[in-house]
């Protein structure tokens, strides 16, 4: 089996103490729309910190350069969003942007907007609060999802 990659990317305002957050809609990991952060599949070839700003880009409208991307967390997940198996999401982090966070996936997403990082938005996927919360507070750099037999890994954080 071919190892799947995933990415996402914690934007943070640090001056306003923000970050960004998508409220996602579509169908695939829970039954009801969710908070998550910015992020996406990485393509067959494609270096990961390139997917991570593809992904801002795409999903938020805001320009980040790859360069300046910090890995900040890896997710083990067992069972993905569709049902394909486990992945591995590279969590990336950035103090710097350019443009204005927009929905440019109106068809997939609720809204986007700043949360502030002591009031996270909920429900929120599994993933998404595991590598904020991990980033915000110094956590280890490194966790899972679906590993534990008693938790459903379907599950939202909040909801």
């Amino acid at each position: 089996m071919t190892l799947r990659q995933a990415v996402s990317t914690i934007v943070h305002d640090q001056a306003t103490g923000r970050v960004a957050v998508i409220h996602y809609a579509n169908d695939s990991w829970a039954k009801t729309p969710a908070f998550t952060i910015p992020g996406g599949k990485a393509e067959e070839g494609e270096r990961l910190d390139e997917a991570a700003a593809r992904e801002v880009l795409e999903e938020t409208g805001l320009i980040v350069d790859p360069q300046k991307l910090s890995l900040v967390h890896t997710i083990q997940v067992k069972a993905g969003w569709d049902g394909r198996g486990p992945f591995l999401l590279s969590v990336f982090a950035t103090t710097t942007w350019q443009g204005e966070l927009t929905n440019t996936e109106p068809d997939k997403h609720v809204s986007v907007a700043w949360a502030p990082v002591d009031a996270l938005p909920t429900p929120m996927f599994p993933t998404s609060h595991k590598a904020l919360v991990a980033y915000l507070h110094g956590g280890r750099g490194f966790s899972t999802h679906g590993w534990d037999a008693d938790a459903d890994p379907r599950a939202l954080v909040g909801a």
